[in-house]
């Protein structure tokens, strides 16, 4: 079991060089001169552009900016914005909205995604089962900023169900909405696996055996199908947790959350590189993370992982 896992904290973190890599990459080529940006309107000395390049280290060659970054950030330093006020504080004050709703959307998706794709793996080719294609077919292909114009117009506008946009009614209510769009969004794909895998592990020879012994129908879906049948979706939810925070760039912006995804769009249209890459780097840092620890949480759901 420790070889297991320090082979994959090995695998981590050339992963996590190349990711951080790229994502400070495509932050550099971004077109323009952020300190111009960041003056806006007004006039900017050349002594005053040029101190604000060297504080952060705008005038270096790009390998040495990010061989810098990448040091601070391994000491817990995620930089500063072009105010002056510490990244890691605007991720501080934003994280909490984008956890609430990333947990609401995750119990949702929960609910939605297991019950229908179990439902439809109880019964393949029947109505349940059609019901799931469907319903995988329809979220998978309409883009989610339409599905969220969709749920702000009909709950939100025609039948004032519930808020479309702000946090100021509090949580839960402020969050419904944007977390029922990202629920949809990704309960299909749950949906088609829980499914999908369910069917095959019905089908095996194994949970066979065990009817023809006459075991009963409840005793071989929760001992025998069960078990082995989450073993991928596990591996799907722990991941798709950590997308979830990722993920929710599109959604905080329509429904103007002020979590991490709101913050990084609003760093972006103000050319904020350090704000960009510290919030992409913390994220990304929690998606490696999460899928660290799904891997270690596959031995104990399956033993026979630990000798592979």
């Amino acid at each position: 079991m420790t070889r297991y896992a320090l082979r994959r904290v090995g695998f981590m973190i050339p992963t996590l060089i190349g990711s951080t890599f790229l994502v400070y990459l495509l932050v550099f080529l971004i077109p323009g001169d952020p300190v111009l940006a960041l003056a806006g309107t007004k006039r900017v000395s050349p002594a005053t552009a040029e101190a604000i390049r060297n504080q952060y280290n705008l005038n270096d060659p790009f390998v040495v900016q990010y061989v810098k970054y990448l040091g601070n950030v391994l000491h817990g330093d995620f930089g500063t914005d072009f105010n002056g006020n510490s990244v890691i504080s605007t991720i501080g004050t934003a994280l909490p909205y984008t956890v609430a709703l990333a947990l609401t959307a995750f119990a949702l998706k929960l609910v939605i995604g297991l019950l229908l794709g179990a439902w439809a793996g109880l019964r393949p080719g029947r109505t349940a089962d059609h019901a799931n294609l469907a319903f995988t077919i329809l979220f998978l292909a309409v883009p989610g900023f339409l599905v969220a114009y969709l749920v702000q117009y009909v709950l939100g506008i025609r039948l004032h169900l519930l808020p479309i946009s702000g946090v100021r009614h509090g949580y839960p209510v402020a969050f419904v909405l944007p977390a029922l769009v990202l629920a949809l969004e990704t309960a299909s794909p749950l949906a088609r696996l829980t499914r999908n895998s369910l069917h095959e592990v019905l089908r095996s020879d194994y949970v066979q055996t065990a009817r023809a012994k006459g075991a009963s129908p409840s005793r071989v879906l929760w001992r025998h199908a069960l078990r082995n049948a989450f073993v991928p979706i596990v591996t799907y939810l722990g991941l798709s947790m950590a997308s979830l925070l990722g993920g929710s760039v599109l959604v905080e912006y329509i429904f103007n959350l002020p979590g991490l995804g709101g913050s990084l769009a609003q760093a972006i249209q103000s050319q904020e590189g350090p704000v960009v890459v510290g919030i992409s780097v913390f994220l990304l840092l929690f998606y490696l993370v999460s899928a660290l620890l799904i891997d270690l949480l596959y031995p104990v759901i399956d033993p026979r992982v630990r000798h592979a």
